[in-house]
């Protein structure tokens, strides 16, 4: 799963994607600092995976990874070239979903590229440059259909041009695709676009430190971006970008004292791979013994023998069964053979639907 952190310059892309990944990308008070997107792999904490480690006594514990890409600034006018916007809006075409950071704090000591804070205006500065790059994409494709379409002889491409019409009409709202009322014919159509505006979304506010705590949901900026984001079927997260750094560099004890004087139950992190997990649709099955214990990522719904394919494609091919039991009834059962013996372990089918959560055993033959 591969994130795009965007925004315009000076909200805290750069100080956010340093905590999270570690990476040491260049944090100044000026824009395009981020010339090229800073790229890193972060852990999902599990905390499941340490207490079946800690029960099969693994050599190894292997997390599931977020790959982040740090993108510079975009600034009014990308989508024409300005302040390298075109090289910048291609490299969010290639993540899977957008972390928009929007500031939400005051600071006279760090500029603002339009001289005042106003969350919902920098949103809408930033979306306005991502559909009119999909503006642009849209005509393109509706140049090399149309002479397919014309007459109606191919009903695939009449259908598809006027399908680009509808959705043409939609952009040029200033809507974002993600917004477009996609039917279930359209949505292969849709997908083949790869639109900038179609993209998941995450608004992350960033407020200042003194604002962290048990009402920073409440506060002003806050609800303002919370309500820009149900509008536009995205989610919302609060952060502090400037803590979260801080938080990267202290021990695991004395994060926990920080987040509990804070009235905090989890740091920003956390909640950023909730939410990323929950916009994609995504889950983790586990794997553990001796050797190894693992998390594998895979797409809520995804059936066993796909799922196994993760593991390795001889898996999937050569799928027989699935034996599953639920992590913590592992953990209760003191392992799998105790499950067994308590008849808690599943020997499930290939059309058994995978939860997060599920210790498998598969069984294959090649």
């Amino acid at each position: 799963m591969k994130l795009g952190v965007v925004g315009l310059p000076n909200v805290g892309k750069s100080t956010l994607f340093n905590a999270i990944t570690h990476a040491g990308a260049e944090a100044a008070n000026y824009p395009f600092c981020t010339i090229e997107p800073n790229v890193g792999v972060v852990a999902v904490p599990d905390r499941r995976l340490d207490l079946l480690a800690e029960l099969y006594h693994s050599k190894k514990i292997t997390p599931a990874v977020i790959e982040f890409v740090d993108i510079a600034g975009l600034v009014k006018g990308a989508s024409r070239g300005e302040g390298l916007g075109n090289k910048f809006l291609s490299h969010i075409r290639e993540v899977d979903a957008i972390v928009h950071v929007v500031r939400c704090f005051e600071d006279e000591n760090v500029t603002h590229v339009e001289n005042s804070v106003d969350p919902v205006r920098d949103i809408e500065t930033i979306n306005l440059e991502l559909v009119l790059s999909d503006i642009e994409a849209v005509q393109k494709r509706m140049d090399r259909t149309k002479n397919a379409a014309r007459g109606g002889s191919d009903k695939s491409a009449a259908a598809e041009y006027a399908f680009l019409e509808r959705l043409l009409a939609h952009l040029e709202k200033e809507l974002p695709a993600n917004t477009y009322p996609v039917t279930e014919e359209e949505q292969p159509l849709l997908d083949n676009l790869f639109l900038l505006s179609s993209k998941p979304v995450i608004y992350c506010a960033n407020i200042a430190e003194r604002e962290m705590g048990p009402d920073e949901e409440t506060l002003p900026n806050v609800l303002k971006v919370k309500e820009y984001a149900r509008k536009h079927n995205a989610e919302t997260l609060v952060i502090c970008a400037k803590t979260e750094e801080e938080l990267s560099q202290m021990s695991e004890e004395d994060r926990t004292m920080f987040l509990e004087e804070f009235g905090l139950k989890e740091s920003g992190l956390d909640k950023l791979i909730r939410a990323s997990y929950s916009l994609l649709g995504l889950i983790s099955y586990l794997t553990a013994g001796e050797k190894e214990t693992r998390a594998w990522t895979i797409v809520r719904g995804t059936k066993a023998p796909q799922a196994a394919g993760k593991i390795h494609t001889d898996f999937e091919k050569g799928f027989i069964r699935a034996e599953v039991v639920e992590w913590q009834t592992l953990l209760d059962c003191g392992g799998l053979a105790g499950a067994r013996e308590k008849g808690k372990v599943r020997s499930e089918g290939k059309d058994y639907v995978m939860k997060d959560g599920d210790v498998v055993l598969f069984r294959f033959n090649v």
